[in-house]
């Protein structure tokens, strides 16, 4: 179980946010199915029509000057002659078909297993703001359509709608996994 957890870590930190979608670059992704990034890029040019654009596309020089200023493991890329390419969830997907071992296959659903649960969070967050959002609508409105009944109570109202305010604009505790590009 640990081991698992140890895994599902190590997928988190090398997932990106990039052009708005969650992607992974080629060479952690061979790295977690232990072949080389020419290797695996091989295997992706032989099955080209495995991978449209929404499963894969080729980083801009701008996009991977700013996963090389981001990321010391990205070093290497500073002088390349040819850009990463960056897997969407699918293309991760379809990855384990193309290189079909075991391993590509258990990462694969390692891999995918870590997007969903990206996914679920991101959904409960948005849901908790949602939440909140409408419970500070609800205390104004009802300020609003009172009389002076709640005039004692103005400062405990006011503190409530800080903490509401204050957990919109910063959720909790979150740990940042990976980056936005423009």
């Amino acid at each position: 179980m640990e081991n698992e957890i140890t895994i599902i870590e190590t997928i988190e930190n090398k997932i990106f946010t990039i052009r708005g979608q969650k992607v992974m670059i080629d060479r952690d992704l061979a790295q977690l199915y232990g072949v080389e990034t020419k290797r695996l890029n091989e295997a992706v040019k032989r099955n080209i029509n495995r991978f449209p654009v929404h499963f894969m596309f080729k980083l801009t020089d701008s996009e991977q000057k700013e996963l090389v200023a981001n990321c010391d493991r990205f070093k290497n890329l500073k002088h390349s002659t040819s850009n990463a390419y960056a897997f969407t969830e699918h293309g991760v997907t379809m990855l384990a078909s193309v290189l079909n071992s075991d391993k590509a296959i258990e990462i694969s659903i390692k891999i995918v297993e870590t997007f969903i649960a990206l996914r679920q969070y991101v959904a409960i967050q948005t849901n908790n703001s949602t939440e909140i959002e409408e419970l500070k609508k609800l205390l104004m409105l009802h300020i609003e359509n009172t009389d002076n009944r709640f005039n004692e109570h103005e400062e405990t109202i006011k503190y409530i709608i800080n903490v509401f305010n204050s957990l919109i604009e910063k959720p909790r505790e979150t740990k940042h996994i990976g980056f936005n590009t423009k």
